[in-house]
Parts: C-alpha cells; structure tokens; sequence
C-alpha cells in the first residue's frame, strides 16, 4: 500500500462541498468521502487514482470524452464507478463529475433543495 494523503485533498475539498458528505476512511486506510455513509470516492491504495461512484450510463460517457483523464480497471467494470488519474484531471470536470456522483448518492429531496439553492 503505497499512497500519499495529500493526493487526495483537493478531491476530498470539493467533494465536501456538497450537502451530507463526511470525511471518512475506506479499505486499508485510505481516505475517503461519503454521502449517507456510501462510498463516493477514495484514494485507491495504490496511490495512483481515485475510484469515483457514478451510473454506468454516465460513467461510459465520461470514459469516452476523456480517455486521458478517466479509465475503468477490470476490477471495476462491474461496479458504478469511474476512476481519475491523481495528477491528471481538470478541476472544473472533477466538480462535475463529484456533483454528478453526490447528486446519485443523495435522496430526491436532498438533490432538489441542492438545485433550488444553487440557481443562477
């Protein structure tokens, strides 16, 4: 298990921006955020990504769009979840893809009163 917490802060950042997320440590000790105390997403233990919940539909639409950035390990592809490079995303697309990952996590309510209060 070779990994960096630091890796994992501006992820962690922004993931706790949005309503009903905690701080929280998943398998061997890696950190992580949680929405209703479901995984949303961690630093993998291998240090070298971080798996981020999301539907199968949306997570193959990322896959295609930015091959660079997001890839699906086959101990993956069974499960809704994208997974990003640490040292290469664009933090506009990882708020999006967080947004997108809490909004799946959250109940119906939760995401409606979220939409309400962040209109333009």
């Amino acid at each position: 298990m070779k990994f960096n917490y630091a890796d994992f802060e501006v992820v962690k950042t922004i993931a706790l921006t949005f309503p009903n997320t905690e701080e929280s440590v998943s398998h061997e000790g890696t950190p992580s955020v949680k929405v209703r105390g479901k995984l949303m997403c961690r630093l993998h233990d291998s240090g070298e990504f971080i798996p981020i919940r999301l539907d199968f539909d949306i997570r193959d639409k990322y896959l295609d769009s930015h091959p660079e950035i997001f890839h699906l390990p086959d101990h993956f592809k069974a499960y809704p979840y994208i997974c990003m490079w640490i040292h290469n995303y664009n933090q506009k697309l990882l708020t999006e893809i967080l947004e997108l990952s809490w909004k799946g996590l959250s109940t119906k309510k939760q995401v409606k009163e979220y939409e309400e209060k962040n209109k333009l």
